[in-house]
């Protein structure tokens, strides 16, 4: 994960992602830098423009927000239908101790 926050910083710098700067951002925070790692980072990363990867995430984020309150909103109905079950399934057991009592 450090090394797409050292990605993250370079990129909001406005320096180029480069596998030697991720290094150096990875070990200037006290870290040994994987080699391969930061390869495969940069590699990813190359002709991707950040900003607009974050934009687009927040965006989609955001309408996805909406969609889980019906999700929800079922989740809970669900849930008080099995509380009221149960509580008539204690009613009809009561009912049936006070025959025997």
């Amino acid at each position: 994960m450090e090394y797409i926050y050292a990605a993250l910083l370079i990129d909001a710098a406005g320096k180029e992602v480069t596998e030697d700067s991720i290094k150096n951002v990875v070990k200037a925070a006290g870290e040994q830098p994987d080699e391969a790692m930061a390869k495969s980072v940069a590699n990813a990363l190359k002709g991707v423009n950040i900003k607009d990867v974050i934009k687009n995430a927040q965006t989609m984020q955001a309408a996805a927000a909406p969609a889980a309150s019906p999700a929800q909103a079922a989740a809970k109905k669900e849930e008080k239908s099995e509380a009221e079950e149960k509580k008539s399934e204690e009613e009809a057991a009561s009912g049936l101790a006070s025959l025997f009592g």
